[in-house]
């Protein structure tokens, strides 16, 4: 039989279940999500060409397309399709993903201001035929929304070209909308 304290705490325990459940307990914050991932911001990657990594218009920041670097601090290099595969392209859409955060964080200084991902523009460098772009892509996407939740889901264009700077398999470009 239950004591009356036990058959208390057991339903407090229920109820606290239950709210985090229905997701009314605070969320972790978007640094807390990136560490709980096991993902540390790199530093901002330098300008390749005449550009910024970010320009904050009113209270929307438009960041420069990235492209993935790999662990030795190269750029990824080939075609999605024909060097590379669909997989392959989506771990290097997920880094172009990790850089744009850092660019900007180091723009707006604490992820928790981001309001929303308003837009993520995806280029796949492909060969003629390959249409699995969207696929490629959603290495960034499932990241953003990862990191924010609700925040994180966008608008997105993912095409493929023929070709981009140094050869990168991927460049993705974000719009998001931050608190002032």
């Amino acid at each position: 039989m239950m004591t009356p304290l036990a058959s208390a705490l057991q339903r407090w325990l229920f109820v606290v279940l239950a709210v985090a459940a229905a997701g009314l307990c605070p969320a972790a914050t978007p640094e807390e999500k990136l560490a709980a991932l096991g993902i540390q911001l790199p530093p901002v990657p330098a300008a390749i060409a005449n550009y910024v990594p970010a320009v904050r218009s009113g209270n929307l920041v438009f960041l420069a397309g990235q492209i993935a670097k790999g662990p030795d601090g190269q750029f990824l290099a080939g075609k999605v399709g024909q060097d590379l595969t669909v997989e392959q392209g989506a771990a290097a859409a997920r880094t172009c993903a990790i850089q744009l955060l850092a660019a900007l964080k180091a723009e707006i200084g604490d992820l928790a201001k981001v309001r929303r991902i308003v837009r993520v523009g995806g280029f796949v460098n492909c060969p003629p035929g390959f249409t699995a772009q969207p696929k490629v892509i959603n290495g960034a996407s499932d990241l953003l929304v990862a990191v924010f939740g609700d925040r994180g889901r966008h608008a997105r264009a993912a095409v493929g070209v023929a070709a981009l700077p140094a050869g990168a398999p991927v460049e993705v470009e974000l719009v998001a909308e931050i608190a002032e």
